[in-house]
């Protein structure tokens, strides 16, 4: 058994996966975990789209393709570079075996006459969420999973909703990809001391 520690410092996004399947199994204890994390009044903001049929995800990066090279176009980025970014984009999305979309919601959360509060309250909502994403990605890897946190959603998320059919009050955050790796990465942190203040 891995303990906390390692998991948490051996976790890396994987972008590379075997062609296998997860299990729907796996895919359950995975989205279990994510659903114990903390949470803004409990109210338990998150959702999760569950994608493995390979003409969803073609159908949800080609959207998201689409969208990606008219922002950029806007930009006046140069055409082979678009094309490279929406090529990559495509690759990662297609190429892993299962994909979850992990959403928002505002239904059961707090309401507020004012937008200070309104705003803050989402934020909380936010956090909520990317809470869970993280347990899912730590579960991921203790299971012997590869995943990858894509913000895209963040930048394209009509075109998410529709390529998904998400309910209406489904407001998409992240994409994670999954599946058994087919690469190995390193990655390095800079040391606690240059990041923390004692008072």
């Amino acid at each position: 058994m891995i303990n906390l520690q390692e998991i948490i410092q051996c976790r890396r996004s994987i972008r590379r996966y075997r062609p296998d399947p997860v299990p729907a199994s796996v895919i359950g204890s995975l989205l279990e975990a994510a659903i114990w994390a903390p949470s803004a009044h409990n109210r338990q903001p998150w959702r999760f789209a569950v994608v493995t049929a390979a003409a969803v995800k073609h159908e949800l990066a080609a959207a998201m393709g689409t969208r990606l090279r008219q922002d950029l176009q806007a930009d006046g980025a140069p055409e082979a570079a678009i094309e490279a970014d929406a090529a990559r984009s495509y690759e990662r999305i297609t190429s892993a075996p299962a994909l979850i979309a992990l959403c928002l919601t505002m239904a059961d959360m707090d309401t507020y006459p004012d937008e200070r509060r309104s705003r803050n309250e989402y934020l909380m909502a936010v956090q909520s969420v990317a809470l869970a994403g993280q347990n899912l990605l730590l579960a991921a890897h203790a299971a012997g999973l590869g995943a990858c946190w894509l913000c895209a959603p963040l930048f394209v998320p009509d075109e998410v909703r529709a390529a998904l059919a998400l309910p209406d009050d489904w407001q998409p955050q992240a994409l994670i990809t999954l599946g058994y790796p087919a690469e190995s990465r390193e990655k390095t942190r800079r040391p606690v001391e240059e990041l923390v203040l004692w008072r």
